[in-house]
């Protein structure tokens, strides 16, 4: 068969279906222009979201927000646009930051407690220092701001997904690396044709969740208060705060309205496609799952205009294809399947190679030491240390209490919803929006309640905290049980194990190194939200408890940068400490103990 005809059929191998004559062609048809004109709309909204984002930034002050409901489609589609750009930076960071992480030792001894650090540091520490850059970066323009925004969501959004696509790197089944060495895979074609395959599921679910971590804090990435610097960008997250100062509360119900669209659009129109397509992907060595549909995947596989604007993209994307066999096939032939990330070291000079590097890490770690020491000592001051250490223990108590109640309450239910396909179907989407939910727009009934019944801010804000992160425990105890393997259940079922048995012996150990994963995202989720969630406003009216979250506000509002690096570092530092004596032994113990 000559490359021509192989062009041919290149729509088949991407997934689009040739259509097939039959007696509803008309209607067929009519879907076809309307799936057409909306797809073509949405590029032109993206178009005009564009060039808005460049346009200078005394525009925003000629043009303030609005709280006029009309004005939600425009705010709605900045929003979109942030979100999708932030989303695809997230996956390239990821996909870069983790094959480097795991296919190097000696970057993994660096990258890896790095990215621990990173996912540690809130969201309003990244603005803090980044807003003047971006802004001196482009003068006058509100692609500066736009930048600032943009990398705040990008920052809640992808080392959770780092982390996933590095375990899926590292974990690579043995039946996998043994069928890539059957068939004399290189480097390179095992990396794209087996680990990144496998890595994709793991990927696409972890990129939903990470939808809603941006969700969260949308509303600190548009409207950015860094001391006089004050700068509110065009989006859903600006309209709150704006609703929020002015005290309208039914603008907050048009933001919920808008937001609950958004997130639905985003849901169906990328995450479920999304999702589809992974599920091709998914490894299991017991088939026989029902595997996901999409309607609009669906309306867009059939739909002849998109498949004429897509026809050319898939003609590139096969000669790459061809083109990457061949390099991949030469490297084969010249390198008889070298080690093709690095090469071996000269000879004589490996035995020398690990102390020159742990001599410079602990060169780096002397200086670095001896810096933070001589910042505290003379821009600081001890007192102020002890204060924010303080500080930062009411928090973490704050955190370890919440998981704890959080995984008693959602632990039976997850479990009851996982083993229910049915339910699960409709449960899932109404926590992803749940868990997406500013909870900025809480603030109006946090400080209404507190005021009226004088309630302590100290134990009523704190569940403030706990209100978007609880999810993930959910999240995970759901994806734990629905993936109970069925012959398991059936000898359970067949042993007649039921009731308080069941539990301890059967389906807890299944779900817990789920449930520990589920509580390490939420207890993550929980210390960002403290920025949040310590100090809120309605109005005229301010309620703050004691906590690292409202000290890091606090100094963010007034610009003292000192003491916003020394509460960030301080917060990321009890976060990397805790997770490394409590999180990951116990992560390490639970996953050895009953793995199944």
């Amino acid at each position: 068969m000559t490359s021509s005809n192989n062009i041919r059929y290149l729509p088949v191998a991407f997934g689009v279906k040739r259509s097939k004559p039959h007696g509803k062609q008309v209607l067929n048809l009519l879907f076809s222009i309307v799936v057409f004109l909306l797809f073509i709309a949405f590029f032109i909204l993206m178009g005009i979201a564009a060039e808005q984002m460049s346009a200078p930034l005394s525009e925003l002050r000629v043009n303030p927000i609005s709280l006029e409901y009309v004005n939600l489609l425009e705010y709605s589609l900045r929003t979109f646009f942030r979100m999708l750009i932030a989303l695809g930076c997230s996956v390239i960071f990821a996909l870069l930051y983790a094959t480097l992480a795991a296919k190097n030792r000696y970057t993994e001894q660096i990258l890896i407690p790095l990215l621990d650090i990173l996912q540690s540091v809130p969201v309003l520490g990244y603005i803090s220092f980044t807003a003047t850059g971006f802004l001196a970066l482009f003068p006058g323009e509100v692609i500066g701001a736009e930048c600032t925004a943009i990398f705040a969501i990008f920052t809640s959004q992808v080392w959770n997904m780092a982390f996933s696509f590095y375990q899926s790197l590292k974990s690579l089944p043995v039946e996998l690396r043994e069928v890539a060495s059957m068939f004399k895979m290189s480097r390179w074609q095992k990396f794209w044709q087996v680990e990144v395959a496998y890595g994709i599921p793991g990927l696409v679910y972890n990129m939903s969740i990470s939808m809603a971590g941006g969700w969260f804090f949308v509303v600190a990435s548009e409207a950015i208060t860094v001391g006089n610097t004050k700068i509110t960008l065009p989006g859903i997250g600006s309209y709150i705060a704006m609703a929020l100062v002015q005290h309208d509360v039914m603008a907050l119900v048009y933001a919920i309205i808008a937001m609950a669209i958004v997130i639905l659009f985003y849901d169906q129109l990328l995450l479920r496609p999304l999702t589809v397509w992974s599920s091709r992907f998914h490894y299991d060595m017991v088939p026989g799952k029902e595997a996901p549909k999409s309607y609009i995947l669906y309306l867009i596989q059939k739909n002849i205009f998109i498949k004429a604007i897509l026809y050319p993209f898939s003609v590139l994307a096969w000669w790459m294809r061809e083109l990457s066999k061949k390099i991949s096939l030469k490297f084969v032939r010249q390198s008889n399947n070298e080690n093709f990330w690095h090469k071996p070291p000269a000879p004589g000079t490996a035995d020398f190679l690990p102390y020159i590097w742990y001599l410079l890490l602990f060169s780096a770690a002397l200086y670095s030491g001896y810096r933070v020491f001589d910042f505290l000592n003379d821009s600081i001051g001890w007192q102020e240390v002890r204060k924010v250490l303080g500080l930062s223990l009411i928090t973490m108590l704050r955190v370890i209490v919440l998981v704890l109640l959080a995984s008693i309450i959602w632990v039976p239910l997850g479990i009851y919803i996982g083993i229910n396909p049915n339910i699960a179907k409709i449960v899932q989407p109404m926590a992803q929006f749940l868990a997406a939910f500013p909870v900025n727009l809480l603030f109006p009934v946090a400080v209404i309640i507190i005021s009226h019944y004088h309630l302590n801010p100290d134990v009523w804000l704190s569940i403030l905290m706990i209100i978007g992160t609880q999810w993930y425990i959910l999240f995970n105890v759901i994806a734990g049980s629905s993936s109970f393997p069925n012959d398991l259940r059936e000898v359970s079922e067949g042993l007649h194990v039921k009731g308080l048995v069941w539990w301890q012996k059967v389906m807890l150990p299944a779900i817990m190194p789920y449930l520990v994963t589920g509580c390490i995202t939420a207890s993550g989720g929980a210390w960002n939200a403290s920025i949040v969630a310590e100090i809120v406003n309605f109005g005229d009216q301010q309620i703050i408890a004691h906590g690292i979250g409202s000290y890091i506000t606090q100094m963010t509002i007034a610009a003292d940068f000192p003491k916003i690096v020394l509460g960030v570092g301080m917060m990321s530092l009890l976060i990397v400490v805790f997770n490394r004596i409590f999180w990951q032994p116990l992560y390490d113990y639970i996953t050895k103990r009953f793995q199944l």
